[in-house]
């Protein structure tokens, strides 16, 4: 690495803290407690996946403002039932709240995260950049014993934008003092964390574990955080 940074920015969901475990945890437990079986769902695989078909395309419409927040959290389980025949928007009302309240509270983290930001917590000062809301977020970080390495963390919520607008990055330099040229954005989605970095004018360090092909040129790409101890 020729150049010296100052400032490390991650992204949370999908980076550090492993979403994708923790919300198929958090489902499964509902499917449990409220019985989905007995309603026609037979296979929760299927409505695992049918959950996380709705959850992307609605979070693309969230992130080009064409619905709220509410309205994304509540309709990925409503279209969701919906596909398995159930039309009922008092239980998708109600699985949706209690999935709110499970889902951060869980504590997988991904492999050598935690390291990962030992490694790095007295050598740089770490920052967190999500597009996640504050309260869910901030119960993340501290259910999985992550809160006390970052010193900013940037939510789309306080910063009224959302990656990959570049007014998100904007406002992490202002909140934390540091400038473009010493930041560097660390994060797993290609067109939201690393294009919008570039955007920017920051470095970027793609995670990309399962090597997925892509036609961007971050700074640097690795496929396992503990790559990024060689880089820093």
């Amino acid at each position: 690495m020729t150049k010296k940074y100052k400032h490390l920015f991650f992204d949370l969901d999908h980076t550090l803290w492993d979403f994708d475990r923790n919300s198929e945890q958090t489902l499964r437990s509902l499917y449990h407690e409220y019985d989905l079986a007995s309603l026609g769902i037979t296979d929760f695989d299927a409505f695992f996946q049918t959950y996380n078909t709705h959850n992307d395309r609605l979070w693309e419409r969230f992130r080009s403002g064409y619905i709220k927040r509410e309205e994304l959290r509540w309709k990925r389980l409503w279209y969701t039932l919906l596909d398995f025949k159930i039309g009922d928007t008092s239980l998708a009302y109600e699985l949706s709240a209690a999935y709110l309240e499970i889902l951060p509270t869980q504590t997988i983290l991904l492999p050598h995260a935690k390291d990962l930001l030992e490694y790095c917590k007295d050598k740089y000062t770490i920052h967190l950049i999500t597009n996640g809301f504050e309260t869910t977020q901030w119960q993340k970080l501290q259910f999985s014993g992550i809160a006390g390495y970052f010193n900013e963390v940037i939510t789309s919520e306080k910063s009224n934008s959302l990656k990959p607008h570049k007014e998100i990055f904007e406002y992490a330099l202002s909140a934390t003092g540091a400038s473009a040229e010493e930041s560097i954005m660390i994060g797993d989605a290609i067109d939201i964390d690393i294009l919008g970095a570039i955007n920017a004018g920051w470095d970027q360090v793609y995670f990309n574990p399962k090597k997925l092909p892509h036609n961007r040129k971050p700074t640097y790409e690795i496929h396992q955080l503990d790559e990024l101890m060689q880089v820093f």
